[in-house]
């Protein structure tokens, strides 16, 4: 039988030897894929938006290259606020409110803000802001809003910044509330409150004449919208109103960030509206470009007026 000669054996060993340092060296093979964590406001049922989020997974996946991209939807609002603050998320979608406690408590910065189609007094438009409005029945005797004291006004719900935050805001500008040692409260003024649990049943108890006046906003379905203003007469309008927006947290570093901002704006191509409708709002048009400072503004003046706070208490 012949034998391999030593000089065989040497180049295969020093063959074998290459071969184990390239795969242990650092940089060779297939590098890891970074994570990104994208947290979503649960606006609406956790599990469905869970479910749908796998489109918008995989188009930033796309997009972001060796990129691992996870979408998640705490149950409460604070708990975007929350994952942001211990970087356990990167970005995150949500509305004006929940933002600027981001920007307050987690250190998170606005980089995108929503444009909607909204209706601005009877015109429909394309903007990242919009009004609310104080409203009475046409039939109802009060002209305006100082003759409603001690009656009867229906919110939409106390988390909302159109139904609540901006009309009490305005309720201080005109001196008819102020905070006290914690925060301004209705029944200064108002006899009777009540939160409707949305627009649509704030319009129905003043249909009913339940109340007295409520609030009706431009980013509501456009149907609910004309109905209200067809049927009511407008005391007074508070805005501009942010829209909602994508902020960044401080643990999403850069080229991550500039590639998922840039991604972001690709989604209000036409093609993209409709996963964009059904997965953020069904008045998506696009993002652009904002910050907290320009976009949040009207937002946080109105928040020092009333000194309010948002009901989900932050760890």
């Amino acid at each position: 039988m012949n034998r391999p000669s030593q000089g065989f054996h040497r180049t295969s060993l020093a063959l074998c030897a290459i071969l184990l340092l390239s795969a242990l060296a650092p940089g060779c093979g297939p590098a890891p894929r970074e994570k990104l964590v994208i947290a979503i406001q649960p606006t609406a049922n956790a599990e469905a938006l869970a479910a749908e989020s796998k489109e918008m997974e995989a188009f930033l996946e796309q997009r972001l290259g060796n990129v691992d991209v996870e979408i998640r939807v705490p149950t409460l609002y604070a708990g975007v606020v929350e994952a942001l603050r211990f970087d356990n998320a990167q970005a995150a979608f949500m509305s004006a409110w929940p933002a600027a406690l981001a920007t307050k408590h987690a250190g998170a910065e606005v980089a995108l803000a929503e444009v909607r189609e909204v209706v601005i007094g009877e015109e429909k438009q394309e903007k990242p802001y919009y009004f609310s409005y104080w409203v009475v029945r046409k039939d109802s005797a009060y002209k305006s809003l100082h003759e409603l004291k001690g009656k009867r006004a229906a919110f939409p719900s106390p988390l909302s910044t159109s139904g609540y935050v901006m009309p009490m805001a305005r309720l201080a500008e005109l001196g008819f509330v102020s905070p006290d040692e914690k925060t301004a409260d209705p029944r200064q003024f108002f006899g009777e409150v009540i939160f409707a649990g949305g627009y649509a049943q704030a319009w129905e108890a003043l249909k009913q004449k339940q109340v007295d006046v409520t609030i009706i906003a431009g980013d509501v379905p456009e149907t609910l919208y004309r109905e209200v203003l067809a049927s009511t007469r407008i005391l007074e309008q508070q805005g501009p109103i942010p829209s909602h927006v994508v902020v960044f947290g401080r643990s999403l570093k850069e080229p991550l960030r500039s590639q998922l901002r840039a991604a972001l704006l690709e989604l209000g191509e036409p093609q993209r509206r409709a996963m964009m409708r059904k997965f953020i709002s069904g008045i998506f048009v696009r993002f652009e470009e904002s910050t907290s400072e320009k976009h949040l503004a009207p937002l946080q003046k109105s928040l020092e007026l009333t000194r309010l706070q948002y009901t989900e208490t932050l760890r």
